[in-house]
């Protein structure tokens, strides 16, 4: 079993509640207290004047590029420094320090199928909409002028988690997120008390990380291997190389106190369920849409749609246990292994994560916002996590997704071990650095 940690004294002080034998009294005294500690964050916090970025003592975050435009997404950087950015609008941006300043001089754009994922491999660089997965050759320009070649096609269209987050390892192997197209596969979609669908048939092809050859052009989602499934959304994806393996964090279920207001009440539904860290296991099942992870306890409950009651816990020995349950509602949007040799040694490894923020928490404060670190060795976390990067809220309690000055969007790291980060508000794009 991997390590679970709460991360806030919020989280240690209410892990009892939801204890086998707590009671009403157990639980009205958890829905007191957390009320309590999040009206008072709200008096004395108040709003902050400006967004400003914080990070570890001796890095230093630079301005990249100002702004590319809303809904910017994944990141990647090419070993000559060039920094490619996907927009949800179907668009590419080529980004070119061209006198070496740290900050870009040149940008350009083409339309492509493209909205989220991307990486490059070998000499393509890989992305993805949500029906397809595309690559195109690099060559000599700042943005590649070839025609796209298709991966993989046939994805099933869908309203809901349609992002075909990827990852790419050595092996020549594309893993492809297909997300759940619904909440929590009930028979009446986000209706109270609405039971859920079983056997869930969004299982079938959604719900699930799928492998495919990354050199085959097209294929169709069947030509390919249903990895893993139980996964509901994953935008953070990828593969460590040291441990040989494919990692992830997923994106928990919303709504429980909407859905199920005689079980759950508005503090229960800010704070659970987990957002999970996970190594990706073939074959094996990630509990969507069945169960859940408690964060304050980090055990696996059985999801209300299927009996679960807030207190039952799911059958053992059926679903993976994550490496680390996450605070709810904080949307892992991008995920990287830090392999760069700038940093100091103690992050080489390990996994940094980038929150974009929900709007599930509501009408509790939104929380997430940030970049994580996770310590990470011998193919597992070794530490809790950190706050690396925090700030972007702009606001000590932040009411709404909309209000926050940046959201924090995708990773990657340059040939000279910087960091970089795009957020989704203004499409800014930032370098660390560490200067200690």
């Amino acid at each position: 079993m991997g390590l679970i940690v709460p991360l806030d004294i919020r989280r240690q002080s209410v892990k009892t509640a939801h204890s086998p034998d707590a009671g009403p009294a157990m639980h009205a005294f958890r829905r007191t207290f957390v009320i309590l500690l999040i009206s008072a964050a709200l008096v004395a916090c108040g709003r902050a004047d400006s967004a400003e970025i914080v990070l570890p003592e001796g890095f230093s975050a630079r301005v990249f590029h100002e702004g590319i435009g809303p809904r910017a997404r994944h990141v990647a950087v090419r070993s000559n420094g060039d920094v490619f950015v996907s927009m949800r609008d179907g668009e590419l941006v080529a980004l070119r320090d061209e006198n070496g300043d740290g900050q870009a001089d040149r940008i350009e754009r083409r339309k492509l199928p493209i909205s989220t994922g991307l990486q490059i491999h070998d000499t393509f660089l890989y992305f993805s909409d949500n029906v397809s997965v595309s690559r195109v050759k690099l060559d000599d320009d700042l943005m590649p002028g070839g025609e796209p070649e298709t991966i993989v096609q046939g994805f099933p269209e869908q309203g809901s988690h349609a992002d075909k987050s990827i990852a790419l390892n050595d092996r020549g192997d594309l893993f492809v997120n297909v997300g759940a197209p619904s909440n929590a596969c009930q028979q009446k979609r986000r209706s109270p008390e609405s039971p859920g669908l079983d056997p869930c048939p969004q299982l079938e092809r959604q719900a699930a990380i799928w492998k495919f050859s990354a050199s085959r052009l097209d294929q169709d989602q069947l030509d390919g291997e249903r990895y893993v499934t139980g996964t509901r959304n994953v935008l953070a994806l990828d593969w460590n190389h040291g441990a040989g393996a494919l990692f992830f964090a997923m994106h928990g279920r919303d709504q429980l106190s909407t859905l199920w207001p005689a079980l759950y009440d508005d503090a229960d539904s800010a704070e659970m369920p987990a957002e999970e860290f996970h190594r990706a296991v073939p074959g094996a099942s990630y509990g969507w849409p069945t169960t859940y992870v408690d964060p304050a306890t980090g055990r696996r409950m059985l999801a209300p749609e299927y009996g679960g009651d807030g207190v039952k816990e799911a059958p053992a020995g059926t679903h993976q246990t994550p490496l680390h349950a996450y605070p709810a509602h904080w949307a892992p949007n991008d995920m990287l292994f830090y392999t760069g040799s700038a940093f100091p040694d103690r992050y080489r490894g390990g996994a940094f994560i980038a929150w974009h923020g929900s709007w599930n928490r509501a009408p509790m404060p939104q929380d997430g916002y940030r970049v994580t670190f996770q310590p990470f060795a011998d193919g597992t976390v070794s530490g809790p996590p950190e706050d690396f990067m925090t700030g972007f809220k702009g606001t000590a309690a932040l009411k709404r997704p909309s209000n926050a000055t940046w959201r924090p969007g995708g990773l990657a790291v340059g040939p000279d071990g910087a960091l970089y980060l795009t957020e989704s508000i203004e499409g800014r794009v930032w370098r660390i650095t560490w200067d200690g």
